[in-house]
């Protein structure tokens, strides 16, 4: 077991894991997620991803799709969409534990160059397939990588580029390459979000996103919807509410601070509206979160 990948994510997480479950590697866009317990529903609006699970079992809800997976699957996301996570099997002597890398559009956009043209598609973006031998095979090679920091700033670049290589020659190279085509609707949709993640609290008009996605507003709406499953307006809402209830849980603010952080000016707005999103107020989500962390 010494030299599978499972053994090297376990060796780094043990000593790197932060309260949350997280394990940030050193190399950009990888990092680690441990879980020694089942975990209660998680929302999130991912960016494109890829996850390889090697240990324990999880399933993802997105849209009326549900995908339950576990050791030896991936789970692909090629476009910002909002999803429900939960960790169905984990325990202290197995955790559960998944080896996150980001989808590089600079990366891929090489690749494709270099690789030429073929098919490139939106399509689905949530799937889960098993994990193929080479994409494994460069992740042992990354993280036994980070054990050699002399080695580490000549050779992750190569391996990180290696890997996204693998993953354009899969059975989902189609819709990972559409990441990397610069006139692409759904990177053009991405300029968009972009601009709504990192200004999240403003007050942010369709006209102006259609015009940085270098699209008519009618197209805008529709390609949005498209990509990400959601109009603009829904997009930035349920941004928000996930931003101010991970700022809640991970970073312990109060409820009244999270709410005017994310752009809302009313409490009870922001508490009817948290309410429909995540089934309970945030006060009860709270006191819902830390019981379940002394029962762990």
């Amino acid at each position: 077991m010494e030299n599978t990948l499972l053994a090297a994510v376990h060796r780094f997480a043990s000593i790197h894991t932060d309260a949350v479950g997280i394990a940030r590697t050193p190399i950009p866009g990888l990092t680690i997620v441990r879980e020694l317990v089942p975990t209660a529903l998680q929302f999130a609006i991912n960016s494109p991803m890829v996850a390889l699970v090697l240990q324990g079992n999880k399933r993802v809800m997105q849209g009326s799709d549900t995908y339950d997976f576990g050791a030896g699957d991936s789970l692909l996301i090629t476009a910002d969409v909002p999803t429900v996570s939960q960790v169905t099997r984990a325990n202290a002597a197995e955790p559960y534990y998944s080896l996150i890398v980001d989808l590089n559009p600079s990366v891929i956009a090489t690749l494709v160059d270099e690789i030429g043209s073929s098919p490139f598609v939106a399509g689905q973006p949530v799937r889960v397939d098993p994990t193929d031998a080479e994409v494994a095979d460069v992740a042992l090679r990354l993280m036994r990588l980070i054990n050699r920091p002399a080695s580490l700033s000549v050779l992750q670049n190569q391996l990180v580029r290696e890997l996204h290589f693998w993953l354009l020659s899969g059975r989902h190279g189609g819709a990972i390459r559409a990441l990397g085509v610069s006139d692409s609707h759904v990177q053009r949709i991405r300029r968009a979000v972009a601009i709504i993640r990192e200004r999240h609290a403003d007050v942010l008009p369709v006209e102006q996103l259609a015009k940085a996605a270098g699209m008519g507003t009618s197209s805008f709406h529709d390609h949005f919807r498209a990509v990400t499953s959601l109009t603009p307006l829904q997009f930035q809402k349920q941004f928000r509410l996930i931003e101010a209830r991970r700022m809640l849980m991970a970073e312990g603010a109060a409820i009244s601070n999270a709410a005017y952080a994310v752009g809302y000016e009313s409490i009870p707005q922001f508490t009817r509206e948290y309410g429909r999103l995540f089934g309970q107020s945030p006060a009860r989500d709270l006191r819902s979160a830390r019981s379940q962390a002394r029962s762990a």
